[in-house]
């Protein structure tokens, strides 16, 4: 009898009850965590600063550095309704691609820039990682594990493309264009002219430093960058 013959594939009929459970919902929605990750930023923003947020969305981030923080904002938004719904709020706000580029922004012009789940979306995401290196003095990028555990599970026993409620489409209509683990991060830093100022998985709903295991633990990542000839102390 052949090796072939002796292997056969996984039947999810025949697989436990718990990892069917485990089978994901084969639909879109919007990402749940959002609240957590903004309270997560928040902790990592000083009072008073000037904050741009890159695919600000409909601007909640915005109006809580601005209301609670007393911060001087700006968004950038590409999504129509986002766009309005951040104009609601009074939150001053550039319709405009971030694969066009920031030519339009001067330079340092902010303490901090925000990307949250936007950079897997770009077309050319390091490049534009540089773009805001240049704008702002450090940058606080938020974007999910490629290596979480779920997704990993969901490849081996279903042999399916990941669903996750950080990666809530199917192959065919998702956004996400680059997609990496914790581990494809830290090469990253190697090979460009950033640092990782600061490292945050998070699991659950909150953050772990140094978390054990992290790149199969966390869903989703915080990482603060600064340029590698910044002289600024690491926080």
């Amino acid at each position: 009898m052949s090796l072939k013959s002796q292997i056969s594939p996984l039947n999810p009929k025949r697989l436990p009850q718990r990892l069917m459970q485990m089978r994901p919902k084969r639909y879109c929605m919007k990402d749940p965590a959002a609240a957590v990750t903004d309270e997560i930023i928040r902790r990592e923003i000083i009072p008073g600063s000037r904050v741009i947020d890159l695919g600000c969305g409909d601007g909640r981030l915005l109006q809580l550095l601005r209301d609670e923080m007393n911060c001087v904002v700006q968004g950038v938004e590409l999504d129509e309704e986002g766009f309005l719904e951040s104009m609601r709020r009074e939150i001053p706000v550039i319709k405009g691609d971030l694969d066009d580029g920031l030519q339009y922004l001067p330079d340092n012009s902010f303490d901090f820039a925000v990307l949250s789940q936007t950079l897997q979306q770009l077309r050319y995401p390091v490049e534009l990682l540089e773009q805001i290196l240049r704008v702002a003095n450090r940058v606080l990028v938020v974007v999910p594990n490629f290596a979480y555990w779920k997704i990993r599970l969901q490849v081996l026993v279903f042999g399916r493309a990941p669903v996750t409620e950080e990666l809530p489409y199917e192959w065919h209509n998702t956004p996400n264009l680059h997609l990496m683990s914790m581990q494809d991060f830290r090469e990253l830093e190697k090979e460009r002219e950033f640092r990782i100022v600061k490292e945050l998985p998070i699991i659950g709903e909150k953050s772990v430093p140094r978390a054990m295991w992290a790149n199969v633990r966390a869903r989703t990542v915080l990482y603060i960058l600064e340029k590698k000839d910044s002289q600024k102390s690491s926080s």
